[in-house]
C-alpha cells in the first residue's frame, strides 16, 4: 500500500480528500506544519508528499528545499493558493514532481499520485497491449512492402515499439518482436537483393543514396548563405540517433529530419568515401585515383575525405566557401577540437567526423566489459545516449547553435548484431571484413548473400576481371572453415556492418536550427 505524506496547516479541512485516498488504497499520514513534516519524512519511509506552500513557520519552499536534502529523490507535490509564478518557478527549480492550485478536487489529487507512483507501470502496460494489437497487423503487412519508403516507415514503427517496450519486463514480448524483427530483415534481405542494382540503371522509386546527401542535404543550406556545422557520427545506427536526440532538444528545434539509404558495402571505406566525395566508389576511383585505396593496400582507407568534400563543392559550385575538416578518433582529439572551436567560427562549413560509436562497436568484439555493458541493442542504445549526453561533440554542438550555425547530423552506415555464422571459402587476398567479401574464386552461401558479379553495374571497382562482391543478408557474418567453430563463437553478438539489414542501411540525417 503507497505510503503518503501530507502536510497544510488546514489539515482538518481535508477529511473528505484524505478519506477518498484511503478509499482508492493509499495510506495517508497528516501533519500540519514543516518542522513536523520533516522529523515524520526522517523517520518513515514515504512514497510521496503533498506540501502546502503557505504555512507558519517554515514555508512549504523551506521545508521542500530540506525535505529534498534529505530525500532527493522523494517525489513532493506542492499544493498552494498562489499563481504567483515566482513560487512556481521557485518551487520547479527545488524538482518538484507535481504543482497544484487550490481549491483542489480529489481526482486532481488521485491523478498526481497515478502519474508519480504508477505512471510508469501504466505506460509499460498501455505499450504492451499496444504492441498485442499491433503484432497481427504488422506481420501481415511486411509481407506486402514493395517499396523503399514502405520499409522505411515500417522500420521506424518496429524500432517504435523496440525502444517503448525497452523498459517492460515483459521479457516473452520483447523475444516475439525480435523475432518479428528478424523476419523483417530477412524481408528486406530480399527486396534489397531483387532492388539494389536497378537503383542504378533508373532514378524511380529509390531512395537518396550515400553520394547524394552532401548534394541534396547539405549544399542547399549553404546556397541559402548559412553556414553550416556538419557531422558524420560514424556507425550511428537510426535507434540510437532517435536515443540521444532529445539531448539536443533544448539547444535547436529540428528544421528537417530525414533518412537515407547507405550504398553497398555498408562501411567506412565505401559508403563515408561516397559520402564526401558526391560519387560512388569506381568514379573515385577513375577520376580521383589518388584518393582511393584497395581494400589489400595498407594504411586508412579514409585518409581524403577532406580533400574529396573540397572536390565536390567546387563541382557543386561551392568552391568559395570556408570550408575546414576534422576527425575525431578519441577522447584526448575530442578534448583538443573542442578547447580550440572558437578558431572555426570564420568557418562557412566546419565538417566533423566523429569516431565514438565505431570504436564502441568494434569494442564489444574486443572487449568482454563492453560485450557485457552492450549486451543487447537496448543496452546498445542507452550507453550511446549516455555517452552523448555528456560527450565533448555536445559541447561543440552547443557552441555550434550559439554561433548560429545550422547543424546537420547525419551517418555514413549503421551496424547489426550478428548471431548467425556463414561458410566462405576463397583466396588469401579477399576482404577481411565479416559482413562482405570481394574478390574471385568464392564459395558461399548464396541463399544467405547478395551476391554481385558484376561489380560495375552498382559503382563498385574491381582489381581483376572475375571479381564480384557478396553481402551478407539479415544478421549472417561470414567465416573461414579454418577453426570455424571458434570464429563463429568468437563474433557472435558482435556488431558488424557491411552487408544488407534494416539497421546497416537504413539510416537518419537531421537539419536543426538553433532555438
Amino acid at each position: 500500500m503507497p505510503n503518503i505524506l501530507w502536510v497544510d496547516d488546514e489539515i482538518d479541512m481535508l477529511k473528505g480528500h484524505l478519506l477518498f485516498l484511503e478509499g482508492k488504497g493509499y495510506a495517508v499520514s497528516t501533519c500540519n506544519n514543516g518542522s513536523d513534516a520533516l522529523d515524520m519524512v526522517q523517520e518513515t519511509g514515504f512514497d510521496a508528499v503533498f506540501l502546502d506552500e503557505n504555512m507558519p513557520g517554515l514555508s512549504g519552499l523551506e521545508t521542500l528545499e530540506k525535505i529534498k536534502a534529505m530525500q532527493p529523490e522523494l517525489p513532493v507535490v506542492m499544493v498552494t493558493k498562489s499563481e504567483e509564478e515566482r513560487i512556481m518557478e521557485m518551487a520547479i527549480g527545488s524538482k518538484i514532481a507535481d504543482y497544484l492550485i487550490k481549491p483542489v478536487n480529489p481526482m486532481q489529487i488521485l491523478l498526481a499520485l497515478k502519474k508519480i507512483l504508477d505512471g510508469k507501470e501504466l505506460v509499460t502496460q498501455a505499450n504492451v497491449r499496444g504492441y498485442q494489437q499491433e503484432f497481427g497487423k504488422m506481420t501481415m503487412e511486411m509481407q506486402q512492402l514493395d517499396s523503399w519508403t514502405e520499409w522505411s516507415d515500417f522500420y521506424k514503427k518496429l524500432l517504435s515499439w523496440e525502444m517503448k517496450l525497452d523498459e517492460s519486463p515483459e521479457e516473452g514480448l520483447k523475444s516475439v518482436l525480435a523475432t518479428q524483427k528478424k523476419e523483417a530483415n530477412e524481408l528486406f534481405g530480399r527486396f534489397i537483393s531483387g532492388e539494389y542494382e536497378h537503383w542504378f540503371s533508373s532514378d524511380e522509386d529509390r531512395p537518396m543514396l550515400s553520394h547524394e546527401l552532401v548534394n541534396r542535404v547539405v549544399a542547399p543550406q549553404l546556397r541559402d548563405g548559412n553556414k553550416v556545422f556538419f557531422v558524420v557520427m560514424d556507425n550511428l545506427r537510426l535507434d540510437q540517433w532517435l536515443a540521444i536526440k532529445p539531448a539536443l532538444a533544448p539547444y535547436f528545434q529540428t528544421k528537417k529530419e530525414g533518412i537515407y539509404n547507405s550504398i553497398l558495402p555498408s562501411a567506412t571505406q565505401y559508403a563515408r568515401n561516397a559520402l564526401f566525395a558526391g560519387k560512388m566508389p569506381l568514379q573515385i576511383k577513375k577520376q580521383s585515383p589518388q584518393y582511393w585505396v584497395e581494400e589489400q593496400d595498407e594504411g586508412s582507407k579514409n585518409q581524403f575525405e577532406g580533400e574529396l568534400l573540397r572536390d565536390q563543392l567546387s563541382q557543386l559550385g561551392l568552391g568559395s566557401k570556408k570550408m575546414e575538416y576534422h576527425k575525431v578518433v578519441n577522447l584526448r582529439g575530442a578534448n583538443k577540437l573542442l578547447d580550440n572551436i572558437h578558431q572555426q567560427k570564420h568557418n562557412d562549413l566546419v565538417a566533423l567526423v566523429y569516431n565514438f560509436v565505431d570504436t564502441l562497436s568494434h569494442a564489444k568484439t574486443d572487449t568482454e566489459v563492453i560485450r557485457e555493458l552492450a549486451s543487447d541493442d537496448a543496452a546498445y542504445r542507452r550507453i550511446t545516449k549516455t555517452w552523448f549526453e555528456g560527450s565533448p561533440l555536445l559541447k561543440m554542438l552547443q557552441w555550434a547553435g550559439e554561433q548560429g550555425y545550422t547543424v546537420i547530423i547525419t551517418t555514413d552506415h549503421g551496424t547489426i548484431n550478428v548471431q548467425r555464422p556463414a561458410k566462405v571459402v576463397g583466396t588469401k587476398e579477399l576482404t577481411t571484413n565479416l559482413r562482405y567479401k570481394n574478390g574471385n574464386g568464392m564459395s558461399y552461401p548464396s541463399k544467405h548473400s547478395l551476391v554481385i558479379k558484376n561489380p560495375e553495374s552498382v559503382g563498385l571497382p574491381k582489381q581483376h576481371i572475375a571479381d564480384e562482391y557478396i553481402f551478407a543478408l539479415s544478421d549472417y557474418f561470414y567465416v573461414y572453415p579454418n577453426r570455424f567453430n571458434h570464429f563463429a563463437q568468437y563474433y557472435r553478438n558482435t556488431y558488424q556492418h557491411g552487408g544488407v539489414s534494416l539497421e546497416e542501411l537504413i539510416i537518419p540525417y537531421a537539419i536543426h536550427v538553433p532555438k
